[in-house]
């Protein structure tokens, strides 16, 4: 059920990194209630971590430069990153063990899978080119030390040859298998796999500074959410951010202009709000209600707050750099922040107890994930 109270707490803090968090996203429920989250960082080390107490669980080692992006597969068994070594890796994501190099011309930005399939990888970055790679295509590594399956980009096949300008900085996979999104520069495009061509664009306010898709597990989806129980596409760019649903994300549902440049934007679908990150210098992101526009902390809300004296408000300031990515775990129950600073932050986005908030406004001892 929605509901118009701030749910503020004290945030849980993951270290572990030593760079800026450029990307951070979560797994899909597994059968047994649980999830994972798994993060890129500019030290090169991304790290995956328990979704719901943000427990350090592996680093996966190999790259040999910034990763720029982290995804997990559907079923979470492998994960790809996409890194400034010209590469991007595929991992187990049980041993840690990288089972394919995806080897690049230049500076990988962006990886996105299917919504169900882990054999096809989509890559772009700094060579502006879409490629597609199917991995049923190549083996899997075998045990050794120099195992590895490197495949060229000769392997691929590439997508609106000569469409992009400028770097690919993300790639999204909607419902449909057949459309892909990508932002780059200012402009987002739709693109048709089978005729590998550009089906829809627009350009946008901005630079984009954020473009991923957003919904709770299937399984708790319902037709009164935001987006009618379908992922809605969330993107942030220049002084705007933008909302689109649909089985191809090619319906716009809303757009907002904020009073400073946004870095990243999420949307709770089913609490009808959404969260937007400030770019450099700012340190916050703010909370605002989907239907007005409004932010969270205006009239009814200053009372409240005024009269908790340990209430944090729904203005997150525990960073200390931009928010450059928000992401909501699939039961909804929280969401992470990564930031320049080197952090990811779990705000408890529910009521009552809920993994280490044994209380509701604070964390059990205090802890930070290590």
């Amino acid at each position: 059920m929605a509901t118009d109270t701030p749910r503020q707490c004290v945030p849980l803090t993951c270290h572990g990194h030593s760079r800026p968090v450029p990307h951070i996203s979560f797994s899909t429920l597994t059968k047994e209630g649980t999830y994972y989250m798994i993060s890129a960082c500019k030290d090169g080390n991304p790290m995956l971590r328990d979704g719901l107490t943000g427990d350090w669980i592996g680093t996966f080692i190999g790259h040999k430069g910034a990763v720029w992006q982290a995804r997990l597969s559907h079923d979470a068994s492998v994960a790809a990153t996409a890194s400034a070594d010209f590469t991007a890796k595929v991992w187990d994501t049980y041993s840690g063990e990288c089972l394919w190099t995806l080897q690049h011309d230049h500076i990988v930005r962006a990886v996105a899978y299917p919504p169900d399939n882990s054999d096809l990888i989509a890559t772009g970055g700094m060579e502006k080119k879409l490629r597609i790679f199917d991995l049923t295509e190549s083996p899997k590594a075998t045990n050794g030390a120099d195992s590895t399956k490197t495949i060229s980009t000769s392997n691929a096949f590439e997508i609106g040859a000569g469409i992009h300008t400028a770097s690919i900085k993300f790639i999204v996979w909607t419902q449909d298998p057949n459309i892909l999104v990508t932002a780059s520069g200012n402009m987002l495009r739709w693109f048709d796999l089978p005729s590998r061509s550009v089906i829809k664009q627009e350009a946008l306010d901005g630079e984009i500074g954020s473009c991923e898709f957003f919904a709770p597990a299937p399984e708790i989806r319902e037709e009164s959410d935001i987006g009618g129980g379908l992922p809605v596409l969330g993107v942030a760019a220049g002084k705007s951010v933008y909302f689109w649903g649909g089985y191809r994300a090619m319906d716009e549902l809303k757009r907002q202009k904020m009073d400073y440049t946004v870095a990243s934007v999420a949307i709770d679908t089913k609490d009808r709000k959404f969260i937007v990150g400030e770019d450099i210098p700012a340190t916050w992101a703010r909370v605002y209600r989907w239907e007005d526009g409004s932010e969270f902390g205006e009239s009814q809300d200053v009372v409240m707050r005024k009269a908790c004296a340990n209430y944090s408000l729904d203005i997150h300031k525990g960073h200390h750099g931009p928010v450059w990515s928000i992401a909501y775990a699939p039961d909804n129950k929280l969401y992470a922040t990564g930031s320049e600073d080197g952090t990811i932050k779990l705000w408890k986005n529910c009521e009552g107890p809920y993994g280490l908030w044994r209380q509701n406004g604070a964390t059990e001892g205090a802890k930070t994930a290590e």
